[in-house]
């Protein structure tokens, strides 16, 4: 009985765990580039009661007696399927089809990933304007360095492309290339992602390295929409349902802690 009421009680630990994180996913259902997140569990050890004997007749038995101790969080994985392409009349908003990440540089001067093309020009500090994410990190060009508007250049006439090269309009009205594209990156294992907050992602050994999609041939390479951003991929009415499997299954694995405890209390009442 004691067994029983470990046992029951790692279910409730990782169905707690599991709530959790549906939760988060809820929360996250208006964030752009939100990547839905599902926990996986997996068993514990397993306690031998009793290995292959013989019957009577002297047969070997084709299986022993084993019990199971209990469930454990084993991981949480983000499923990285494409967001919803929602409309925006913001023209420095970006929507990533496929399976590339933006690049930016936050202030620890690392580089970081996200989907999240809710972008914004920004003055830097040498007065330029520059191309930055809603806390004034600096998007990165394929080169790793900021994007700016050119000089005598309104940011109205910046010009981006699907493909992600960056130009402008100049006076003549004609297009002039700045040879900078935005540096979309990919990854091996984007679940081996460490996730960050401000939907930021950091490249980890699980993730592999950052591979730059415009100088690998061997990735198909992303399409930029501007005017649109990604809208979170989490499927409420799916959440919703593992919402109540989550519940049940830690009502079920209460009831069999009030049920071991209930045998144990006739236990330690019976007379002789």
């Amino acid at each position: 009985m004691m067994r029983a009421l470990y046992t029951a009680a790692t279910g409730m630990i990782a169905e707690q765990t599991n709530l959790d994180t549906i939760s988060n996913n809820l929360s996250n259902v208006n964030t752009n580039g939100y990547k839905t997140e599902r926990t996986e569990f997996k068993s514990l050890l397993y306690q031998t009661l009793q290995t292959k004997t013989t019957t009577a007749n002297g047969e070997e038995k084709p299986v022993g007696a084993q019990v199971g101790l209990g469930t454990r969080v084993a991981a949480t994985t983000s499923m990285y399927t494409q967001g919803s392409m929602l409309a925006s009349e913001n023209d420095t908003d970006f929507a990533i089809e496929g399976n590339g990440f933006f690049s930016i540089r936050a202030v620890d001067g690392q580089v970081y990933y996200t989907r999240n093309g809710n972008f914004t020009w920004s003055i830097a500090q040498d007065g330029r304007t520059m191309l930055a994410d809603f806390e004034g990190n600096p998007v990165l060009d394929q080169n790793g360095n900021e994007i700016y508007a050119p000089d005598g250049i309104s940011t109205e006439n910046m010009i981006f492309s699907d493909t992600g090269a960056i130009g402008y309009m100049n006076a003549d009205n004609e297009y002039v290339d700045l040879g900078q594209t935005f540096g979309i990156y990919q990854f091996n294992n984007p679940s081996g992602l460490e996730k960050l907050s401000s939907s930021r992602l950091q490249a980890t050994a699980a993730s592999g390295n950052a591979m730059l999609e415009s100088g690998n041939a061997n990735l198909k390479a992303s399409k930029i929409h501007q005017n649109y951003l990604e809208g979170s991929n989490v499927q409420v009415a799916d959440e919703m349902v593992n919402m109540i499997i989550a519940q049940r299954a830690y009502e079920l694995n209460s009831k069999a802690i009030q049920t071991a405890d209930s045998m144990l209390d006739t236990a330690n009442n019976l007379k002789r």
